[in-house]
């Protein structure tokens, strides 16, 4: 396990949370107080994300030649049989002939390649609360019509879903409205979370005295779950 690698991330997480108050206070640029919060928030899973992805293919002793991360759009057209049933001839047609304006563009908070290959999509939350999670199903859902045997992960710093998912337990049982709203999605959902408790609206942990801790232990596992994961594309 890179410890160094691991510590970076530990120390670049402390600085921006417990700093990100200040830099939304001290803003002079018009944008909102919450907007800004969500945003350092957000974009740091990413690079989380990003980071523990990359330490989990090295984890398997995998040359970094044949890994790629990007950010890039997924283009989803438009079905076939969809046109094709549709009630008006001159609706139909007119899709028709201008079929090249009919999709769908996905942009993946992180898409995983090997050797070229699209394998992992990753959506990075702050938080999720399970209203969010029936939103990032509908987009795996249609990405999986484009790509049937990619892998699809939810990564979050904290947890609002409910259940034991913010224990950090290898194998959480998850919560009842979680498993219902996957049980209505052909999605084999990778949850992984790295804050500890669930999350309390009116404690964030942005604030000095709701601050929480990211532990090795958290990260180390969320590196493990990714190494499983990839072991398919190796």
């Amino acid at each position: 396990m890179n410890n160094d690698k691991i510590d970076e991330i530990i120390a670049a997480y402390e600085k921006l949370v417990l700093g990100i108050e200040k830099q939304a206070l001290n803003n002079t640029d018009g944008r909102a107080y919450g907007g800004i919060i969500r945003a350092g928030k957000g974009k740091f899973v990413e690079s989380i994300a990003k980071a523990i992805t990359i330490l989990a293919w090295e984890k398997l002793g995998q040359p970094i030649h044949r890994l790629r991360i990007e950010g890039i759009p997924i283009k989803i057209n438009i079905k076939k049989e969809y046109i094709e049933n549709l009630k008006h001839e001159e609706v139909k047609e007119y899709i028709k002939k201008n079929i090249t304006k009919y999709f769908y563009r996905y942009k993946p908070d992180v898409l995983v390649l090997v050797d070229d290959k699209p394998v992992i999509t990753i959506e990075c939350k702050a938080y999720t609360e399970n209203a969010m999670l029936k939103r990032i199903l509908v987009d795996f859902t249609l990405v999986k019509y484009i790509y049937p045997s990619m892998v699809f992960v939810l990564f979050q710093l904290e947890s609002q879903l409910g259940g034991d998912f913010s224990e950090l337990k290898k194998i959480p049982f998850g919560s009842p409205s979680t498993h219902t709203l996957l049980s209505h999605f052909d999605i084999d959902l990778n949850i992984i979370t790295l804050q500890k408790g669930e999350r309390k609206i009116d404690r964030p942990i942005h604030k000095k005295e709701f601050y929480k801790p990211l532990t090795r232990e958290s990260l180390e596992n969320a590196i493990d779950v990714m190494s499983e994961l990839f072991k398919k594309f190796i």
